[in-house]
């Protein structure tokens, strides 16, 4: 039990359905949508369309998306990848001969085709109750009538206005000044655009107008898309990955996203008694910093599109797992393994959805960098992500970027199973550091014993680039001690990500939800 003499959140306990995301108006308008006989899937996209609209910065529908759905009954979990792929145009050779070592993240050539508009469609036609033009129907209203900004949000654009450019600071500033804590955002645009995939579904996205709007900036600004790229987008069902942690079994996404990343940090705990030590000393950061620089340099060797990798399950090896565990020094930290060939972000919207038959919905969403690649397109204001510096431009390497690929995304959505029934729907916010994120929320919760409300409280560290990120919940003798055991450690400039979790208790069904302080949002149950 919290200490109730000291600021913090109480879990949230509720019967009927619940949803927890970054911003209180999307969790209240899931739960508007569960009201009017939505299920878990119809609530889920209506508060993740939203957030594009609550959350610009974070995602839009220029973006993609990732989801897992666990049936009521049966309780088998389906992952749908919302990812988009690079234009046919795509050439690494061509962007290495114009100077990039890595790939750029500012320009058309930084897109791929947006995936999330397929991905919602699929969503809603294969699992919705309600139909796509309900769940778009909040988001409309908003779109029109604007959403006052979230404190978190106006933190977040006033630090990445500077990323926007041509069309888009006319749709993304006030007077050329980043939108402040209370003022309105309105996108009468969007309500455009989503009025229109209510009528028509998808096409209306990926075909005619609205395609040749958002082609017009791509191509304007050095992308090789086509109409043909837009109007062959798809959304794919694919076969969930999982992996056991001491008594319960976790289950992510597979590639193209670091689902499997999080499964091998978690592979790699396992050898240490991770319970017998301080949640917040020094010991447990060392060993998680230590695993996470293993595990990514892994990652960033091996994750791509699985077309490309030679053993998609390759991250899931037990082997690989303990060759990597044989490596760590327990009194030293290790220099910084390879740097990264892609770009990294920390920006990204995650909702979860339980409803009343206790089908989960985990779904996250985004457009990679604040402001995606700060194009938009110019009559309907669609923030292009720029998920396509997610690629390699090492040559060979199985995320070198190449036509119609995916690239290797950041982004995954999660679950828990116990006893082959899932037990807690959970995302964790945070560009690269999510593997890590669910890894940490996870041992909170099983070694530990917290609920999932004190599991997203604790304080986060983090292994990135030659630095150990610490936030300013550690004490100072913990972080001394990291020093002492050769970590370079700093204070990051804004929270390390943020993370949602709904609970489901197998006996009762009762549902218990937590919210991450570091965002805006709130769980709300009914």
């Amino acid at each position: 039990m919290r200490n109730f003499q000291l600021p913090g959140r109480s879990t949230v306990h509720a019967d009927r359905g619940m949803c927890a995301t970054s911003h209180p108006l999307a969790a209240a308008t899931a739960i508007d949508v569960l009201k009017q006989g939505g299920n878990a899937v119809d609530a889920a996209i209506a508060g993740a369309v939203l957030l594009g609209i609550c959350e610009p910065q974070m995602t839009g529908l220029g973006g993609d998306c990732f989801a897992l759905i666990s049936e009521p009954v049966s309780g088998e979990v389906h992952a749908l990848n919302g990812s988009g792929r690079a234009p046919h145009g795509m050439n690494a050779a061509d962007l290495r001969a114009a100077g990039h070592r890595t790939m750029p993240t500012t320009t058309g050539a930084a897109a791929t085709v947006p995936g999330a508009v397929a991905g919602f469609a699929a969503l809603s036609e294969r699992f919705g109750r309600l139909g796509l033009a309900a769940s778009l129907a909040p988001a409309i209203d908003y779109a029109e009538a604007g959403v006052p900004v979230a404190p978190r949000v106006a933190f977040d654009w006033a630090k990445s206005a500077g990323a926007l450019q041509g069309d888009a600071r006319k749709f993304y500033l006030n007077n050329g000044e980043a939108l402040r804590v209370g003022q309105m955002f309105r996108a009468p645009g969007q309500a455009q655009v989503l009025r229109a995939i209510a009528q028509d579904g998808p096409d209306a996205f990926y075909q005619g107008e609205m395609a040749d709007d958002m082609l017009a900036v791509l191509n304007a600004n050095g992308g090789t898309h086509t109409a043909e790229d837009f109007a062959a987008c798809r959304a794919d069902w694919t076969v969930p990955v999982s992996g056991p942690y001491r008594d319960i079994e976790v289950v992510e996404h597979p590639p193209n996203g670091q689902g499997g990343v999080a499964l091998l940090i978690l592979q790699m705990l396992s050898a240490f008694d991770i319970a017998a030590l301080d949640p917040l000393g020094a010991e447990r950061a060392h060993l998680e910093a230590e695993v996470t620089k293993l595990a990514y340099d892994a990652r960033n060797r091996l994750l791509a599109d699985p077309i490309a990798m030679r053993d998609p399950n390759r991250l899931l090896d037990p082997d690989l797992a303990r060759r990597l565990v044989s490596l760590i020094d327990p009194n030293r930290a290790m220099s910084a393994p390879a740097a990264l060939t892609e770009a990294v972000h920390r920006d990204t919207v995650y909702i979860t959805v339980v409803d009343r038959d206790r089908m989960a919905v985990s779904l996250i969403y985004s457009i990679f960098h604040s402001f995606g690649s700060g194009l938009a397109s110019p009559r309907y204001g669609i923030l292009m992500h720029n998920r396509g510096a997610g690629f390699s431009l090492e040559p060979g390497h199985p995320n070198e970027a190449g036509p119609g690929k995916r690239p290797m995304h950041t982004i995954i959505p999660g679950m828990v199973r116990r006893n082959g029934k899932v037990i807690m729907p959970f995302g964790v916010m945070g560009g690269q550091y999510q593997a890590t994120g669910h890894s940490r929320l996870v041992s909170n919760i099983v070694d530990f014993g917290m609920d999932p409300q004190a599991a997203i409280d604790a304080p986060r560290a983090f292994a990135a680039d030659a630095d150990l990120s610490v936030e300013q919940g550690y004490r100072d003798s913990v972080r001394a001690e990291l020093e002492r055991l050769g970590h370079t450690v700093t204070t990051p400039d804004s929270a390390i990500g943020g993370a949602q979790a709904i609970m489901i208790d197998p006996e009762t069904g009762r549902l218990t939800g937590g919210s991450d302080p570091r965002k805006d949002g709130a769980a709300i149950g009914y």
